[in-house]
């Protein structure tokens, strides 16, 4: 390893230990999804991935052909949602659900999470839920893309 390449290792691991540094924040964009539209899918939960930075929701859904599609839908992370009460156990394999997304803008099964009602009438909310559906984000993004 060269001399300056160690120092600078070893000056970014000091400042950090000293809190001199500040945390990169990750930008997730929401360019890929049709925010403008809302659409509602039927089927059947075929996995749960309750992890960072996002959770993904598999579900099985029936096409007019009769046979079954894998839709991939993307909801909020881990953090948010369980601030508003989700745990790994909210959504379960096997789980019949209707789900609202906002669909994936080049027309595959996809979308991001706005909400879900099971089986049993149970609601289950996005961390986007209130701003879904109209087109607007929500909160300082929203007032942004307001202004364009």
């Amino acid at each position: 390893m060269n001399r300056k390449f160690a120092l600078s290792l070893l000056s970014g691991a000091l400042l950090a230990a000293l809190g001199l540094t500040t945390p990169a924040s990750a930008h997730h964009s929401y360019a890929m999804f049709n925010r403008l539209t809302k659409i509602s899918i039927e089927g059947t939960i075929a996995k749960f991935d309750w992890r960072n930075p996002h959770i993904y929701i598999w579900v099985y859904v029936k096409n007019k052909a009769g046979k079954y599609d894998t839709w991939a839908v993307e909801g909020g992370s881990v953090t948010m949602l369980a601030r508003q009460g989700w745990s790994a156990k909210t959504i379960v394999p096997g789980d019949k659900v209707k789900i609202d997304i906002n669909p994936l803008k080049d027309g595959r099964n996809g979308g991001y999470f706005i909400s879900l009602v099971k089986a049993d009438g149970t609601l289950v909310k996005g961390d986007m839920a209130a701003g879904a559906g109209n087109g607007r984000l929500p909160g300082a993004a929203g007032a942004a893309q307001e202004a364009l």
